[in-house]
């Protein structure tokens, strides 16, 4: 299944895409916000057509509790935002810590911070993407589920 992780930032949005057989995830676009969300929408509507996703998957930034405090609340808003605007279904995804993971993958890579920084989010989307995917692998069938 092709689909697209966004990771939804205040100043940039990550983006990851899984491939055809929906198996691995890459980091692969950062979208700087404009300050109109509509038109940030639009770019991952065309990210998206060019890739062939027929999913989005949001990170959802619950607190560690597990709970839905005011971030993971404005994330839910605009994933409903994003499934209009790209007409496309949209799965949120727990996303606590991808961030956090993947700059320390980068530390360890030696990158300096301000490469980090242009790389960060879609790769911390590649990190969501790949456990919804490995989620979905794992999960049984509708029809395994009698």
């Amino acid at each position: 299944m092709r689909a697209l992780g966004i990771d939804l930032g205040t100043k940039r949005i990550g983006v990851a895409r899984a491939n055809s057989e929906g198996t691995v995830a890459t980091p692969f676009e950062v979208v700087a916000r404009s300050g109109d969300r509509a038109r940030d929408h639009r770019a991952i509507a065309v990210l998206a057509e060019e890739t062939g996703a027929v999913a989005l998957v949001v990170g959802l930034p619950l607190s560690l509790d597990g709970s839905v405090g005011a971030a993971a609340a404005s994330a839910q808003a605009e994933a409903a935002e994003l499934a209009e605007a790209t007409g496309l279904p949209v799965e949120l995804w727990d996303e606590r810590l991808t961030t956090v993971s993947a700059d320390r993958d980068l530390m360890a890579l030696e990158m300096g911070a301000r490469a980090r920084r242009r790389v960060v989010d879609k790769v911390a989307a590649s990190v969501m993407l790949q456990a919804w995917l490995d989620h979905r692998r794992r999960a049984p069938a509708p029809e395994d589920e009698r």
